[in-house]
């Protein structure tokens, strides 16, 4: 039985999170559907869009992300601490952009009569929305539910566009963020759909390599000094995402290129489980990716009896407890 999200998000214990939506039955919704011959690959591009428009009203970093044909990946920060500085204002204006309402906070920040406008209840909604825009569900749910109703329109029908709620994968550290960075940049590469990076399309990567700065997407430490920036270097990160891709070639499954970036040196990863877990296609299952001493607090946080990751985290963090 698949486990509360409550039970899975914990952001005392890492703002880090890799989420996952499949179209239902794994159905080609967002790609080339071969048992109708319909080519549906221009509705990715609606879930890109659909990022960088969220991404100026929640308080939610996209790291990286890559729209596949049935399915995408996101990897996010959730930047909980930004709403505080927000003011009443600033929030209203934020949520408005991408919900109607309620009227009555709409009035008010247009400064016309309210019916029932007291300024307490106002601060109340107003501070209930401020929780929203820096919670996962509510950012996960305003991606796909657009996507669903513009597709269903298309179709002329109703029903299921994705197979249910998203799954996600707490981050639990450094090492953690940038093996799941990877593994989604190179979604397209494992899929044969991409030989390259840059010919990922409506993928991070590209994004990143087509424009350095982009504004839907978080920049890295030394592109900014803000404290939600990726703690990498960008060109650390392609160098990284460059020598994995290497690595993944059909011909031989068991290649490990020699020239390592210092990035893993730094981290202390080893090459091998590395590699291993990003040239898997269909990853592996985990609720926490991360040592095991800290999936095992998570499990404690949320108050699992039992959590995806230890052995995981055996492979990829054999010089920690």
């Amino acid at each position: 039985m698949p486990k509360p999200r409550k039970r899975l998000v914990s952001v005392k214990d890492t703002p880090y999170y890799h989420c996952t939506s499949c179209c239902v039955r794994h159905a080609y919704l967002c790609g080339f559907d071969s048992t109708t011959g319909v080519d549906y690959s221009y509705r990715s591009g609606w879930i890109v869009d659909r990022i960088e428009q969220l991404g100026g009203s929640f308080a939610i970093g996209v790291y990286a992300y890559a729209v596949m044909s049935n399915h995408y990946h996101i990897v996010v920060k959730i930047d909980a601490d930004a709403t505080k500085g927000w003011s009443n204002q600033e929030v209203a204006e934020r949520w408005l952009r991408v919900f109607k309402g309620p009227d009555i906070v709409r009035r008010w920040l247009n400064d016309e009569p309210t019916a029932g406008g007291d300024p307490a209840k106002i601060a109340t909604i107003l501070d209930e929305r401020r929780k929203r825009l820096c919670n996962l569900s509510w950012y996960m749910r305003c991606l796909n539910e657009r996507i669903a109703r513009m597709a269903n329109s298309e179709d002329q029908c109703k029903g299921r566009f994705w197979e249910g709620r998203f799954d996600s994968r707490a981050l639990l550290d450094e090492r953690a963020l940038l093996l799941c960075m990877a593994y989604v940049d190179l979604n397209p590469i494992r899929a044969r759909r991409a030989q390259t990076p840059e010919t990922s399309d409506f993928t991070s990567i590209q994004e990143r390599i087509e424009n350095p700065k982009p504004s839907s997407l978080s920049p890295f430490r030394d592109q900014s000094e803000n404290g939600s920036a990726i703690p990498f270097e960008l060109n650390d990160y392609l160098t990284f995402v460059d020598w994995s891709g290497r690595a993944i070639r059909a011909d031989k499954p068991g290649y490990i290129p020699s020239d390592a970036p210092p990035i893993l040196e730094r981290l202390g990863m080893p090459h091998g489980a590395t590699l291993d877990y990003v040239k898997q296609k269909h990853g592996y299952s985990a609720n926490a990716l991360g040592p095991v001493s800290r999936v095992r607090a998570l499990a404690r946080s949320t108050g699992l009896k039992s959590i995806k990751g230890i052995s995981l985290g055996r492979k990829l963090y054999p010089d920690v407890g």
